[in-house]
């Protein structure tokens, strides 16, 4: 089993380390779900872990029908990241009709290439699970990050299993989004090869001096608390599958 966890600071990386991780996925941005990592981020993170890393390629939050000014974007983020040391890239791009965008995501397979790619959970907000899995499979993406097309991984059991067998062992299967040490091992019984998690906590930061009532953002986690990954909660995972 692939133990994939998604990072947003070097912290992140070490703890996933430490805890057996396989893989990172590396990340900015937790509160929109993940943009992509600045080049320092990218840069820092290789040089302090020996797994492989996942770069996410998102150049806003929100939708995944992009502009071509967002795919120049998208572009020119995939060269920097390669050229800073990424293992692999993590993107997806949709169809205002909630189908995959085939043209756009075989044009930046091209651009990535060698590097392998996922492509992540805006397939759960595709119109058809099959059809999209169909087109992944025969553009070549590698691994699907989903959780089943349902708000948790665990609720859409029966759907991960369909795209394992659809699957056939032509791409990964990964679940992600609410995996824990409590299902991770009914997650794997659906027969997926893979479980994505950020195993994040939150904690009071370091602020001794507060001012009540002046945010900097309109959605936690506020200026005074931080979250971040647990290497006790990616244990908790990974041990299920340690022999």
């Amino acid at each position: 089993m692939l133990i994939e966890v998604c990072a947003y600071s070097v912290d992140d990386c070490l703890a996933a380390q430490r805890a057996g991780a396989n893989r990172i996925e590396l990340c900015s941005a937790r509160a929109e779900g993940g943009l992509t990592p600045s080049i320092g981020l990218i840069q820092q993170a290789k040089a302090a872990i020996t797994l492989p890393i996942f770069v996410m390629i998102r150049p806003r939050g929100g939708d995944f029908v992009y502009s071509t000014t967002e795919l120049a974007v998208m572009e020119a983020d995939i060269d920097a990241a390669r050229r800073a040391g990424a293992d692999g890239v993590v993107l997806g791009m949709l169809r205002p009709d909630g189908r995959v965008d085939r043209d756009a995501t075989r044009y930046l397979m091209q651009v990535a290439s060698p590097l392998p790619v996922t492509f992540h959970r805006a397939f759960d907000l595709t119109a058809d699970a099959h059809e999209a899995l169909a087109t992944l499979i025969g553009l070549g993406v590698q691994t699907v990050l989903t959780s089943g097309q349902q708000a948790r991984a665990i609720d859409a059991l029966p759907l991960l299993e369909a795209l394992v067998k659809q699957a056939a062992g032509r791409i990964t299967i990964m679940a992600g989004s609410g995996v824990n040490g409590q299902n991770a091992t009914q997650l794997a019984q659906t027969g997926v090869s893979a479980l994505h998690l950020s195993g994040s906590v939150a904690t009071e930061g370091p602020m001794e001096f507060r001012r009540a009532n002046v945010p900097m953002a309109s959605n936690v986690p506020s200026e005074y608390e931080r979250i971040q990954s647990s290497e006790s909660v990616i244990h908790a995972v990974v041990d299920r599958f340690l022999p």
